[in-house]
């Protein structure tokens, strides 16, 4: 499985192009056609990180902040379920980087300064 394959897995039901995600995994210090290995931490983070980028993106869409109907369904509060996401991605990535920092602090020095 590729960056790209992965980070469609975490995007599902976005449509962009193969350009469009290029440019938002580079921006993330990711090859979409380099192996994705499940087992490294901060390359998953990073997948996270192009996920939130891209719904960062559609938030900035006023056009797409409206309620939907169809066929007798309604898919209200679009903007409101949008940022929810965001707000669970940015959460999840910040707790992926303190796991990260406490990993490598563990084998490290560790100094803490007190005033007063």
């Amino acid at each position: 499985m590729t960056n790209q394959e992965r980070l469609q897995m975490e995007i599902k039901g976005i449509t962009l192009t193969p350009d469009e995600i290029n440019v938002y995994l580079a921006e993330n210090g990711l090859n979409s056609t380099d192996t994705y290995n499940a087992n490294d931490k901060a390359r998953t983070r990073k997948i996270y990180e192009t996920a939130l980028s891209i719904l960062e993106s559609i938030a900035n869409q006023p056009h797409l902040m409206k309620n939907y109907t169809s066929d007798d369904q309604t898919v209200s509060q679009f903007h409101e379920n949008l940022m929810a996401r965001i707000d669970q991605l940015e959460n999840k990535i910040r707790k992926m980087k303190i796991d990260e920092d406490k990993a490598a602090n563990q084998n490290g020095s560790f100094f803490m300064l007190f005033n007063q």
